[in-house]
C-alpha cells in the first residue's frame, strides 16, 4: 500500500471515529484500530490527534463547493469584500445556528490557545494555505484600483486581524445566554463586515458598492468554512 493510499485509509478511520465519539472521546489508539494498523504506523502520517483533526477540517474545507468557487474567481476588491463577508457570515452561522459539531470546533480552537496550542496553530497553517494568497492578491488588486490604501507590513497580518475579531464575536454567542448582547444577526453581518473591512483599507465608496452587492437579497452565499 502507498503511503497516500495509507494516509487516506487512516484519515477514513479517523472521520468515523470523530464523529462517533467526539474529538474528545477518539483517541490515536482507537483510530489506529479502526484502520487495522499499529498506533506508531498511524504516528509516522500523523504526529498526534491534533493533527489528524486539523487534516481532517482541511480536507472539508477545500470540498466546500462555494468556497471552491470563490478562490478560482480572479482576485479583485469583490473577491476581497466576498471573502471578508464570507468568513463572517460563517462564524456568526456557528454561533447562531443548531450546528453542535461546528460550535464544539470553535470551542476547541479557544480552549487550545489556553492550552498547548497545537490544534490551533496546525488549524492556521491549514487556513493560511488555503486562503492566505486570495486575500492577498485581492487587497493588492484593491489598492492598485484605488479602492483600499496602500499597506505597510505583511498583508497577511490583515487577515489575521479579521480572522480574530469574527472569531471573538462568534465566541460571545455561544454560551446559551450569549455572553453580549450585540443586536439583531442582520446588522451584526452588516457592521462587522464594515468594520473588518475598514480595517483592512477599503475606503467607504468600495464598501458601499461591492458589500451592497454582497448582501443583496438574493446574493450567493459563499461559505468560509473555518473550521474553528
Amino acid at each position: 500500500m502507498t503511503s497516500d493510499l495509507r494516509r487516506q485509509l487512516i484519515l477514513g478511520a479517523a472521520k468515523r471515529c470523530f464523529a462517533r465519539h467526539g474529538y474528545n472521546g477518539t483517541t490515536t489508539k482507537s483510530v489506529a484500530a479502526a484502520a487495522a494498523i499499529s498506533e506508531a504506523l498511524l504516528f509516522k502520517h500523523f504526529p498526534s490527534k491534533a493533527a489528524l483533526y486539523a487534516e481532517i477540517l482541511s480536507d472539508e474545507c477545500e470540498a466546500d463547493p462555494a468556497l471552491t468557487e470563490l478562490l478560482e474567481r480572479e482576485p479583485s476588491t469583490a473577491t476581497l469584500v466576498e471573502l471578508i463577508r464570507g468568513m463572517v457570515e460563517h462564524f456568526l452561522e456557528i454561533a447562531d445556528g443548531p450546528d453542535q459539531e461546528e460550535a464544539q470546533r470553535l470551542r476547541l480552537m479557544a480552549t487550545s490557545h489556553l492550552d498547548d496550542g497545537e490544534f490551533a496553530r496546525l488549524l492556521y497553517a491549514k487556513i493560511e494555505t488555503l486562503i492566505g494568497a486570495v486575500f492577498v492578491t485581492s487587497l493588492e488588486r484593491a489598492v492598485a484600483a484605488g479602492d483600499a490604501r496602500p499597506f505597510s507590513g505583511d498583508p497577511l497580518n490583515l487577515f489575521w486581524f479579521a480572522h480574530h475579531t469574527v472569531m471573538t464575536a462568534a465566541l460571545t454567542r455561544l454560551p446559551a445566554t450569549p455572553c453580549l448582547a450585540y443586536g439583531k444577526a442582520g446588522d451584526l453581518e452588516r457592521q462587522l463586515c464594515e468594520f473588518l473591512l475598514r480595517g483592512i483599507g477599503l475606503n467607504d465608496a468600495a464598501i458601499a458598492l461591492h458589500l451592497g452587492r454582497a448582501l443583496a437579497p438574493g446574493a450567493g452565499k459563499a461559505a468560509i468554512a473555518e473550521s474553528a
